[in-house]
Order: structure tokens, then sequence, then C-alpha cells
């Protein structure tokens, strides 16, 4: 009796111990991920804060300035006209949000909610498209918004974010998980197609529209590469275009340009803190059905 409990003791420990193990290495990890995610975001703070007599570009960096100053954010808000920059970025942000939720939504209730043939090759090729790099695909959407007459507009930008396949295989996710009684019972009821989609099934997906809405705001809100390529007009600017004429051809102003940035990032950070729980419910659900 006495040497069961021991082995039982024993193994006890072992299990205990490793757990302890598994729980250390996981927070390691953890820790190093943190550290790496968040020390660029503290040396950006820590460079706008900085004085023009304190170098920015030290090893290891220095995190705390000498002489805190609010300097650099006053004098790159007087030097760039950051309120319409801020409002180009806005506009753009609305409609590169708005539009994809609802084209997103379109194209996936049917690949998720009925039957037809060639459905999942369809799906298939949506998410294939996800593999192909900007770089292979820049110069043809080039060529067409330049030959329809789209240069210097965002109407051109926006299209080019409208219906992205990762927001189609969001929302896809989001409408598969919704049991098919509801929609069978709507149907009973005399519902058609366009009312069970609108009123009875888009508003059960909004983790999924919270989780899009996201993606699509911190997306438009970044975006640089498409307004570099496709705006001529200095007043049509987001802040992400306007930022980059603080770099200068032969040196930059580091200590500006961490302050617009931190300008910049504000909305982004407001935006992610208040729907941050559709993460969570839209992770649950993905995982409930695959």
């Amino acid at each position: 009796m006495e040497q069961t409990q021991a082995v039982t003791l024993e193994k006890t420990k072992s299990i205990n111990l490793r757990k302890v193990m598994r729980l250390a290495f996981m927070y390691l990890m953890l820790l190093i991920v943190t550290c790496i995610t968040i020390v660029p975001f503290l040396w950006t703070v820590s460079t706008s804060l900085k004085g023009v007599n304190e170098t920015v570009f030290l090893i290891p960096p220095q995190l705390i300035p000498n002489n805190f100053t609010f300097s650099n954010f006053v004098e790159v808000w007087h030097t760039l006209p950051i309120p319409r920059y801020l409002l180009n970025t806005a506009i753009l942000t609305f409609f590169g949000v708005l539009v994809p939720l609802i084209l997103c939504a379109c194209a996936a209730y049917p690949l998720a909610r009925m039957n037809f043939k060639g459905k999942n090759v369809i799906f298939v090729l949506i998410i294939a498209t996800m593999m192909i790099p900007n770089e292979v695909t820049m110069i043809p959407v080039y060529l067409t918004i330049n030959l329809v007459g789209l240069m210097d507009s965002y109407t051109a930008i926006i299209l080019i974010g409208a219906v992205p396949p990762l927001g189609i295989f969001l929302m896809r996710q989001g409408f598969l998980v919704i049991p098919k009684e509801i929609e069978e019972s709507a149907i009973i009821d005399g519902a058609n197609v366009w009312q069970i989609f609108w009123r009875l099934l888009f508003p059960m997906v909004k983790p999924m529209l919270g989780v899009l809405a996201i993606l699509s705001f911190i997306a438009s809100w970044n975006n640089f590469l498409w307004p570099l390529l496709i705006l001529d007009n200095p007043n049509k600017y987001p802040i992400t275009l306007g930022l980059y004429q603080l770099q200068g051809t032969f040196s930059a102003n580091t200590r500006l340009i961490a302050a617009g940035a931190l300008i910049a990032l504000i909305p982004i950070i407001i935006v992610f803190i208040a729907f941050q729980r559709y993460f969570i419910e839209a992770a649950y659900n993905s995982s409930v059905k695959g």
C-alpha cells in the first residue's frame, strides 16, 4: 500500500514538473515575442520625445530621454498640413472599410450557404490568390488603372482593396457556423434570399465583421505604396505619404518622423481597443467550424 502511494506521488511530481517546465517555456517565448514587438514602439516614443542635442541612434538604445520635450510634435504639426492628411486618410479608410465589408459578405454568403456546381473550386481559386505576391500583380493593376482613367483618384485606391481574399475567407467562416435550421425556418416563413442574407444572417456574423473591419482599417490607414504610385496631387496625400516628405534625399529628421508616426498611430490604437473583443469571438467561431 505504501509502495503504491509512493509511486503515485512520484508520478504526480513528475507530471507537475513537466507542467511547470511547459509553462515556463511558453512564458519565455511570450516574453521574447513581446520584447521584439514592443521595443521598436518604445524606441519610436523615446525618439519623438528627444531634443535636438540628444543622440537617437545608440547601441544599446537609450529609451529614456534626458530632457523630455514635445517640440517635435509641435514642429511636425506646423511643418506639414497634418489635419488635411488625416482627413484624406479618414476618407480613404472609411470607404476602405465599408466597401470590403459589404462585398466580402456578398461574395462569402453563396460560398457558405448555397449549393451550386463549382462552389469549392471557386473558393479554392480565391484562396489561391493569397499566395500570389503583390509584386506580381502590381504592374497589371497599375496599367489597368491608367487605362480606365482612374489615376490620381481615391476611387482607384479603394477599388484595389475592395474584395480581399482574406475577407471572403473570414466572412465564409462566419456564415458557416450559423445553424442551417435558422435559415430553413426563415424560408418556411416566406423570406427570400436577400431577406435571409441581409436581415437574418448578416447581423449574426458581427464578430467576423469586426475582425474584417479592424484588418481593413489598419490596411487602409497604413496604405503607402498605392497612394505613392497613383496620387499626384499633394492635397490628396494620406498621412503615410505626407510623412514620407520628411524623408530627405541625403538626410532625415528622425525625431519629426517618429512624432508624425505616433500621431498617425493613435487612431489605430483607439480602433483596436474598441473592437478587440471581436478577435476573441471570431477565433472561437473559426475553431468551432474549422
